[in-house]
């Protein structure tokens, strides 16, 4: 299988060394706006570098890879999907609801695979409670707690193009709440400060949010996330019902320390960011990805669930600019829930 691997950043640096190790991979071809950089990666792997995303299509590929800057998300998916290639690629599939119902549609007419980077569906803690929750060991569930915090903001440049911490960040975590849950959250009412650095309000963001999330069954939900958690990268979320509670990372890296006189020390190496923290996961789900290009799966995550959790997103942005309850039904492409 040759795939081609479109932006060699961060995450498209850990994507590539994945592929290139996995053994139904014969080959990859990487792509980058930064050319240098591409062809760094290239030779360190001993794989071939494109001059540009033209090469990769024209080349011949059986698979795409798209970890690019999301600005360039939607097109490169639609092109893939033309091209009859099954696509991977970084949430979201766009910053706004109508690129992302367009690249939709392109992937669902050209009847092409379009699978998602939602990587904590691959993580053995959410795993783990997805099963809990599923197997009734908890009884009636009736209140999950959810957070993302970041050990240290993002670039400066980084922050007007990302979306948002609603859209770039807890997106997460509304996407593993529907999935861990099996329901689908139809009000949201939510806040942020930008009390913090003043990156945040020159980008028209902010450095800490909360949402309060009601599911279709009546379970309430909490999401809260931040860019400034000094301690470390914290990401966790908390299942309570009737009969027992679980909570997802929560280890001997958990960077909280306990005020109790019996408690747990704090964390001697806490997590520092989520390439660590999730790196089995990424691995899992190109794993996953090859098992789906090769018809041996069906997709995990594909881009209407993709589209249900920016949903979400995009309720939380109108709640906390308006500062007021929003409604699912509100926001287009409800009609298009997923199931799971």
């Amino acid at each position: 299988m040759r795939i081609g691997v479109i932006g060699t950043g961060r995450i498209g640096t850990i994507h590539a060394n994945t592929l290139s190790r996995h053994r139904e991979v014969g080959s990859l071809i990487l792509t980058d706006a930064d050319g240098a950089r591409a062809q760094e990666l290239a030779h360190r792997l001993g794989e071939t570098a494109a001059p540009g995303v033209d090469e990769i299509f024209k080349w011949g590929v059986d698979a795409v890879v798209i970890t690019t800057a999301t600005s360039a998300h939607a097109e490169l998916i639609g092109r893939a999907a033309r091209s009859g290639l099954p696509v991977f690629c970084e949430k979201p599939i766009a910053l706004d609801l109508p690129g992302t119902l367009h690249a939709i549609a392109e992937v669902e007419t050209a009847g092409t695979v379009l699978q998602m980077g939602f990587q904590r569906r691959f993580d053995a803690g959410y795993v783990g409670a997805r099963e809990a929750v599923r197997s009734g060991r908890l009884g009636r569930l009736h209140t999950v707690r959810a957070l993302t915090s970041d050990q240290a903001p993002p670039p400066v440049e980084w922050l007007p193009l990302s979306g948002g911490l609603y859209r770039d960040t807890l997106i997460h975590d509304f996407d593993i709440l529907r999935w861990v849950t099996g329901h689908e959250i139809v009000d949201v009412y939510a806040a942020g400060s930008d009390a913090g650095p003043p990156m945040f309000r020159a980008a028209g963001d902010v450095d800490t949010a909360a949402a309060l999330l009601t599911l279709d069954d009546g379970t309430l939900a909490t999401a809260t996330a931040t860019r400034l958690n000094g301690a470390g990268y914290d990401v966790r979320m908390e299942l309570a019902g009737e009969l027992d509670q679980v909570v997802v990372g929560l280890d001997d890296r958990t960077p909280i320390a306990s005020t109790e006189p019996t408690g747990p020390p704090a964390a001697d190496k806490p997590w520092t960011g989520f390439l660590e923290r999730f790196g089995p996961a990424y691995e899992a789900e190109l794993a996953a990805f090859i098992e789906v290009v090769r018809g041996e799966r069906a997709n995990p995550c594909d881009g209407r669930e993709a589209l249900q959790a920016l949903r979400v997103a995009e309720a939380c942005e109108v709640s906390r600019r308006e500062r007021r309850a929003v409604r699912l039904a509100e926001i287009p492409g409800g009609a298009s829930a997923a199931a799971f």
